[in-house]
């Protein structure tokens, strides 16, 4: 047990609920390991009282908090100061507190992208297949855009899939860039599949408890050539992925998105970029007890 004195700098999650999240576990793994005197702590937020717990941050000398659902929208007009990403995906999950003022920002595109980095994967003039248009797709779709990927869109609902592309369209992307493929075209999504280098499932199909579940993807048209991600977390490897192996593709779990996001939120409160293998194994241990 480490000591927690009057110096102990804190940063946390808001959430409604929020006794979920793996966010502890990661952050204060890392802190552990580096010797930093913080911690971070999960706070039940109820929706009606976002604002006032937020504008509370500087009196309670609070370093930064993390946003989870339901307040990464309804959080934005209390705050002082919006990053450009954060104002374009229309959503913040990072607040830091500096000066007394509330800067929030949105580490969900970077934290989705640098896992493809990692791979060697650059987006520019690629293909890619997203699946879903709810809130993880909006900070997928935005990062893809600006790194220079063609987007090919599918979504349940046609008009949620629009109305993101136009959203993007909005904030000064080429539209023509996105493609919506209706609910039902499983002969277009497949055409799609074959030619794609990138297949990111956003939604939660296959998300515990319903773990057995796929989403409506012809899997036929998986090809050893291009990169699947599925956003999911848990379980460690979605049935998609597992799936997605079997046909020879390089794969990604949510978790190395979850990871990578969180290290940003650290390295903008603390100025330091955590060990990203720390956080990972703190969030297996947990998904795994």
């Amino acid at each position: 047990m480490r000591v927690i004195r009057g110096d102990t700098k804190v940063v946390g999650v808001f959430g409604w609920p929020v006794e979920h999240s793996l966010s502890p576990a990661m952050h204060n793994a890392a802190f552990i390991a580096l010797g930093m005197p913080y911690i971070y702590i999960p706070f039940p937020v109820r929706p009606d009282a976002i604002g006032t717990a937020i504008r509370s941050l500087p009196s309670l000398g609070i370093v930064g908090i993390n946003l989870t659902i339901p307040h990464k929208e309804t959080v934005m007009p209390f705050l002082d100061e919006i990053t450009q990403e954060a104002k374009e995906i229309g959503a913040v999950n990072t607040v830091h507190c500096v000066d007394g003022q509330l800067l929030g920002d949105n580490t969900d595109g970077r934290g989705f992208y640098q896992p493809l980095e990692t791979m060697g994967f650059r987006a520019y003039g690629k293909l890619a297949v997203v699946i879903g248009a709810g809130g993880a797709a909006r900070s997928v779709v935005y990062r893809l855009i600006k790194s220079g990927a063609r987007v090919i869109l599918s979504n349940r609902t046609k008009a949620r899939a629009e109305q993101l592309a136009q959203d993007v369209y909005n904030a000064g992307y080429s539209h023509e860039k996105i493609e919506i493929v209706a609910d039902g075209d499983i002969q277009r999504l497949s055409r799609a599949i074959k030619d794609a280098d990138l297949l990111v499932q956003t939604t939660r199909v296959g998300m515990y408890p319903n773990a057995n579940e796929m989403p409506s993807i012809p899997m036929e048209s998986i090809h050893r050539e291009m990169i699947v991600y599925d956003l999911i977390y848990n379980p460690l490897k979605s049935r998609l992925l597992q799936a997605a192996e079997l046909h020879g593709c390089s794969t990604i779990s949510g978790v190395q998105m979850l990871v990578t996001q969180g290290a940003f939120a650290f390295e903008r409160w603390t100025g330091v970029w955590p060990p990203t293998d720390v956080m990972e194994a703190a969030v297996v241990e947990s998904l795994t007890k």
